[in-house]
């Protein structure tokens, strides 16, 4: 963690999280006032299935990649949808099939929520508690992954950061990062489930 130098000459905002170099791979603390954009926490790169690929593909790539979720691409190279591992074993357990006999297609989301590289992480925390979304694709302006900023990120984020900005606007806090963790974690159907008395 990088120590403020209080004798340099300044402002006095508090401190905010900026990506370094593409080769660094941590967080460097700086004042700086303005908001973190998604592309300073995205993940790359982006890990993609075919609408027209079967489902064995899809999990041989989460399992090869360590994720849990890829961007389903059109035949132009544009997302359309997301497939998770979840989506994978209901898919599975419904249909009663091998994944190799499983159309990516019938098990995918029917629609796409995603973001742009230049979107603050405030409005992708939004869309995340809104809609119960643990990770959003982050697309350029022809709708092709660019990235990925999933609710790790943001935990990631949120421990690395200087103490002093835990509150602060423009910051990535622990509380915030709680907030968003609890509206996802939140029941959809509260009336699904086993009763208890």
């Amino acid at each position: 963690m990088l120590e403020s130098n209080d004798s340099a000459p300044h402002p006095s905002p508090p401190h905010v999280l900026y990506r370094g170099m593409p080769w660094f791979k941590g967080f460097l603390a700086i004042r700086d006032r303005s908001p973190i954009l998604i592309k300073q926490l995205m993940s790359q790169p982006v890990v993609t299935c075919q609408v027209s690929d079967h489902l064995g593909q899809a999990a041989r790539l989460m399992w090869e990649w360590d994720c849990g979720a890829v961007p389903i691409l059109d035949e132009n190279g544009r997302a359309i949808a997301m497939l998770t591992d979840r989506d994978i074993c209901m898919a599975a357990y419904m249909q009663g099939k091998p994944l190799s006999e499983i159309n990516v297609r019938t098990a995918m989301s029917k629609g796409l929520w995603a973001c742009s590289p230049e979107a603050s992480l405030g409005q992708v925390e939004q869309l995340m508690r809104e809609h119960q979304l643990r990770r959003i694709p982050v697309l350029n302006a022809e709708g092709q992954p660019v990235g990925m900023v999933s609710l790790n990120d943001l935990a990631l984020a949120a421990t690395k950061q200087h103490p002093g900005v835990r509150d602060a606007r423009n910051a990535v806090s622990l509380a915030s990062t709680a907030e968003t963790l609890a509206a996802l974690s939140a029941h959809r159907l509260e009336s699904a489930g086993p009763k208890r008395a």
